[in-house]
């Protein structure tokens, strides 16, 4: 039903009104309801996405921290054919940039956990 602007207030729907409020104040007691309900589904949404988003940064970042000091680092059976690949990958350069990689990983996740924040609800 389209309510017209132009029409005087009279002729206007009124809204159902309850028996404890001033005369013209509308009730809004049951009409909120499933938007608390869906409102409350997306907080918990938001809050698991950002525990599984937190222990992944904090999983990888611990990967990345240790995995290249360990000797499957270079010796695999991904880098057996290439020697000079695998001599990169074996340096002290390559090892400290993933490790710094996995530290900066492991910062970010616990600084978006740190930094978490729901919005207020009215």
């Amino acid at each position: 039903m389209a309510i017209d602007p132009n029409a005087p207030l009279a002729n206007r729907p009124r809204p159902v009104t309850d028996s404890k409020l001033p005369i013209g104040v509308p009730s809004f007691a049951g009409l909120g309801q499933e938007s608390r309900q869906a409102s409350s589904g997306r907080v918990w949404a938001h809050r698991f996405t950002m525990l599984f988003f937190v222990f992944f940064c904090a999983s990888l970042g611990v990967v990345l921290v240790v995995f290249p000091w360990k000797d499957e680092w270079t010796n695999n059976s991904l880098l057996v054919g290439y020697p000079s690949l695998q001599a990169l990958v074996g340096s002290g350069f390559a090892r400290g940039l993933c490790s710094g990689l996995g530290l900066l990983d492991i910062w970010i996740g616990f600084s978006e956990a740190l930094h978490y924040h729901e919005e207020k609800r009215s």
